[in-house]
């Protein structure tokens, strides 16, 4: 099978590498369209050592099933797989699961090929009115999904119910969508890049601003670095809540004076449960989440540029979904 193959920093390989190869419980899945996430960036520039190289990165995919009694059921891929009996599994809270694993990462390759291999747990039916390019986006709006339903389920309720988001990539959008979803209709998100932030007004019908003023109850930092956390802490309001789900770096920022002296609720935030990846499919599927018009789709045999451009801030979408076979 031809894969994008992560070969050391800032170098990627489309070529011929071994099929993929399924376990017993799982199934085979020709991946059809395939997000880069912030991840697989951190990854090529050499800033996750988790993933070293060689390595075939990415996991947000959707594809058809190949063989097998499902042959040819369209799915997306949850790429977080968990042991069911470890007790967080077992409380529904698998991200949190001790022996997770997620493909991109060591010991398992990821989807930016032409097959993957994944349990059968780990995939739900896409409908097919919705296109697998669609589909592929499930796994980031799912991380948004869980990060604002943990800030609604922390958020005192007194407070308005207003939000602020730190990053206008496809997270910080995928969040501002969550919000809507979720009833939350007055979103500010802070966009910096004067092209992205207008793409995402005129395109997205966001409410975009450079840079964030006043004070907010709920503030999402969807991009995770320290000049990012000061500003989280600084523009929430007392008694609010920090939800931080970006990974820019791990030093720095966070306020923990003005936190603890105000009150301010910080919660940190990783991937998503299982149910709430099949809340954010359903939501997808059925409307909830928009019109999905701010994704640019790419050739997997192009993909090594993609992330040149992505590198350079070159590229006004939010996201770019890669397509195996071409």
């Amino acid at each position: 099978m031809k894969a994008l193959v992560y070969d050391g920093v800032e170098t990627l390989g489309y070529r011929d590498v071994p099929d993929a190869t399924p376990q017993a419980d799982e199934h085979l899945i020709r991946v059809d369209a395939v997000g880069i996430c912030g991840s697989d960036m951190h990854a090529y520039l050499g800033h996750d050592a988790r993933r070293p190289a060689p390595l075939i990165l990415g996991h947000e995919a959707a594809g058809v099933i190949v063989g097998g009694p499902k042959d040819g059921m369209r799915v997306t891929i949850n790429p977080l797989v968990i042991n069911p009996d470890s007790a967080a599994s077992r409380a529904g809270r698998e991200n949190l699961c001790p022996d997770r694993q997620i493909i991109s990462m060591p010991p398992r390759e990821g989807a930016f090929a032409e097959l993957v291999a994944m349990p059968e747990r780990n995939l739900v039916q896409v409908p097919d009115h919705v296109p697998l390019t669609t589909a592929a986006l499930v796994e980031p709006l799912a991380v948004s999904w869980h990060t604002v339903r943990l800030t609604l389920e922390a958020i005192h309720p007194a407070m308005d119910r207003t939000a602020l988001v730190i990053g206008g990539g496809a997270i910080g959008l995928a969040a501002a969508l969550a919000f809507k979803a979720q009833g939350i209709n007055d979103v500010t998100v802070v966009e910096p890049n004067p092209e992205r932030r207008a793409f995402l007004r005129d395109l997205c019908g966001q409410n975009t601003v450079a840079a964030a003023e006043g004070k907010y109850p709920m503030v999402v930092d969807a991009v995770g670095f320290s000049a990012t956390r000061a500003v989280a802490s600084a523009h929430t309001q007392p008694g609010g809540v920090i939800a931080h789900v970006g990974l820019g770096d791990s030093d720095g920022g966070f306020d923990i004076r003005r936190a603890t002296l105000q009150e301010i609720t910080f919660i940190g935030t990783y991937t998503y449960t299982a149910q709430d990846f099949r809340d954010t499919a359903e939501a997808l599927f059925d409307g909830r989440l928009g019109d999905v018009n701010w994704i640019e789709l790419r050739g997997l045999s192009e993909g090594a540029q993609a992330f040149k451009d992505i590198r350079a801030g070159q590229v006004a979408a939010p996201k770019i979904v890669l397509l195996p076979g071409t």
